[in-house]
């Protein structure tokens, strides 16, 4: 039996610059950053190691290790992993060295972020309401002194001094992952985290230079990013929620405002989710609800953009690349589902993906026909 394709652009390489050189990644496919709220006191666990080695087995191009905060105050909750001293620098290493044993050669990004007034936060499963210092809680920071939920302690407004530590951190952790050998850093802006925070009027009703105006609720998430480009020539690219899907909040067309500074400033991709920082939001869940922001995002900047969000089917995200809506297709929960997404997404396009030889052998039929000789199409 034939099988007849055009070419699948979800399997054609894609360049990601940097000034060091840049990346060029395999196939269109990204494992979305997850958080697996699998650490102790920050430091990776055997569990990541699991998590990591599946999922460099998946068929994607490019896997992005989890939120990773830059400070312990920074952690959405006790148990996530972080990047802020010599301790957890060096198990974060260690575990994404043996993990990439078990692996064929797969691509590193990992996330940086601050959590701001979501920190502190029990583990999604026990509820995901602020802790208590009793329960192991600790003191919260936002641009300013607005809860995330009503009822909820307010955070401390974040000083000028405390900004600058913390945007230090960033730069830290920065020089820290790129000693652990990953391949990329993705900025965390998005979902209601600190540098969101700072975005959207809805979390920063400051009144002096970082907020009131656009530019001025810019002023500190460009300045973070800028650091960090000084300190690192890997690519470095950042996520950010869109739109905050409540009237008054931010919006696409401030976000693609935001996406041209950060491209006059050296950002290398952005990654375009949505939502995150209001319980008022309306979000108009279905396939594909986040793509037109992508698509706007990328328009404007011009840089390599990144769609995420209910993208489930192969066809799918063959469909957002062909209508130049993105450059590049992240799976999150899918990949969870299905740890060989990337193969039965080549198996249905007619691509080829990467695999340890060890698995060669577990291809039925059918997928050996599209592929053509195992040797060759799992290489």
């Amino acid at each position: 039996m034939g099988y007849a394709f055009t070419m699948s652009l979800l399997f054609t390489p894609f360049h990601l610059p940097s000034p060091r050189g840049g990346l060029t990644l395999p196939n269109r496919i990204v494992v979305a950053p997850m958080c697996q709220y699998a650490a102790i006191n920050g430091e990776a666990t055997d569990w990541h190691l699991m998590h990591w080695g599946n999922l460099f087995n998946s068929g994607a191009a490019l896997f992005t290790i989890e939120a990773t905060a830059v400070l312990p105050e920074g952690r959405i909750t006790p148990a996530c992993l972080g990047l802020w001293d010599d301790r957890t620098e060096a198990t974060l290493t260690s575990t994404l060295q043996r993990a990439r044993q078990l692996a064929p050669p797969t691509a590193v990004c990992i996330q940086l972020a601050h959590a701001g007034r979501k920190a502190s936060s029990a583990l999604p499963w026990a509820g995901a309401q602020l802790l208590p210092p009793q329960q192991g809680g600790w003191e919260t920071f936002g641009p300013s002194a607005l809860p995330q939920l009503p009822g909820e302690v307010p955070p401390t407004e974040i000083s000028r001094a405390h900004m600058d530590t913390v945007r230090d951190a960033f730069v830290q952790a920065a020089q820290r992952a790129d000693r652990a050998g990953v391949d990329a850093i993705e900025l965390h802006a998005a979902h209601g985290y600190l540098l969101h925070e700072f975005l959207s009027p809805l979390a920063n009703q400051r009144d002096d230079d970082f907020g009131g105006s656009l530019e001025n609720r810019m002023r500190y998430p460009l300045e973070v990013f800028a650091a960090l480009r000084a300190a690192y020539t890997g690519v470095l690219g950042i996520r950010i929620s869109a739109s905050d899907w409540v009237e008054g909040g931010l919006d696409v067309a401030q976000s693609a405002e935001f996406a041209q500074r950060l491209k006059a400033l050296g950002c290398d991709f952005i990654h375009v989710s949505s939502g995150g920082v209001s319980p008022a939001q309306k979000i108009a869940l279905g396939p594909n609800y986040q793509v037109p922001f992508a698509r706007a995002v990328r328009q404007a900047s011009g840089m390599a953009t990144t769609a995420v969000g209910l993208i489930t089917e192969a066809q799918q995200a063959e469909d957002i690349l062909q209508a130049g809506d993105a450059d590049l297709i992240a799976i999150g929960r899918a990949f969870l589902y299905e740890p060989r997404w990337g193969w039965h997404a080549a198996a249905k396009l007619g691509g080829e993906v990467r695999g340890k030889e060890n698995y060669w052998r577990c291809l039925p039929r059918e997928a050996q026909a599209v592929f053509g000789k195992v040797s060759v199409g799992m290489r």
